[in-house]
């Protein structure tokens, strides 16, 4: 009899996080590694990228927040655009031969890939951009460019270690922004420019800061799936939202965050047929 209602129970929290996708999509930082097999080949992943590059450059961004979706859109919650951000920074590039150049770098935050580490825990990694691109699974990313002051606060945070030392290894899929028990790589990307924005690396201040100022996204999510979604995904911790609503940090609400309070110059999205004539959607 037990076992026959737990079957059951088991069965109507997975309807319920089939219909919310919330357990596998909704800021899944990825666990490294290029991968060329959804929308772009490597050869139109280098292309598209490198247009990019150019983009911002143009721009003369030495910062930007780049994001993508791993995930097609009709397997994303609503209101879900994009499942992973990482910072592109312009740097130093060390060629194969020892000699430099500079291009842009990607900054990341990874979760485990279950066999060096768990994917309950992240980890700080970069890549390229082509890499970055190369694992979206639609046409489009998104960018937002951080003002120039921003842009200097984070690098001199990337260069004296304070950019490590708000990263919180426990990850969870669906971070609270307001908690700090875990982290995502969305929710790790405004910590970072909160530590910024406010100079400190007061994890505590830096939670109520964000609680005073910061509007989270809504992620619609069931009872049910509330509270068997741990059972389908380790990732899927839910004791940072303390039994509120659902919200975590997107790309939406990371950009409204940054335009309305004049912490970036612009945002806009990218795909390889307007990356040469950019169709900019400020917000």
């Amino acid at each position: 009899m037990h076992r026959s209602l737990k079957t059951c129970l088991t069965s109507l929290a997975l309807a319920g996080l089939v219909t919310t996708t919330a357990a596998s999509a909704v800021a899944d930082s990825g666990s490294g590694g290029t991968t060329f097999t959804q929308r772009f080949t490597a050869e139109e992943a280098a292309s598209f990228s490198k247009g990019i590059e150019k983009t911002l450059a143009a721009k003369g961004a030495r910062i930007a927040i780049v994001f993508r979706t791993g995930r097609t859109r009709d397997k994303l919650p609503d209101g879900i655009e994009y499942t992973h951000g990482g910072f592109w920074v312009y740097q130093p590039i060390e060629r194969e031969d020892g000699s430099h150049m500079r291009g842009y770098v990607g900054w990341n935050l990874f979760h485990g890939d279950g066999e060096e580490l768990p994917k309950t825990q992240s980890y700080l990694a970069n890549d390229f951009p082509f890499e970055f691109v190369g694992a979206s699974a639609v046409d489009d990313l998104a960018i937002i460019i951080p003002t120039p002051a921003i842009q200097r606060r984070i690098l001199t945070m990337m260069a004296d270690g304070r950019y490590e030392a708000v990263h919180d290894p426990d990850y969870s899929l669906i971070a609270s922004p307001f908690d700090d028990r875990y982290q995502n790589c969305n929710e790790f990307m405004l910590d970072v420019l909160a530590a910024a924005i406010w100079e400190t690396t007061d994890y505590a201040q830096i939670k109520a800061n964000l609680r005073a100022h910061f509007e989270a996204s809504r992620v619609k999510t069931g009872p049910l799936a509330r509270m068997f979604g741990p059972m389908v995904d380790r990732r899927l911790k839910l004791g940072d939202h303390r039994g509120k609503p659902i919200q975590t940090v997107t790309y939406a609400s990371l950009a409204k965050f940054m335009m309305d309070h004049g912490y970036a110059d612009e945002t806009f999205k990218i795909t390889p047929t307007t990356v040469g004539a950019l169709q900019v959607a400020k917000r």
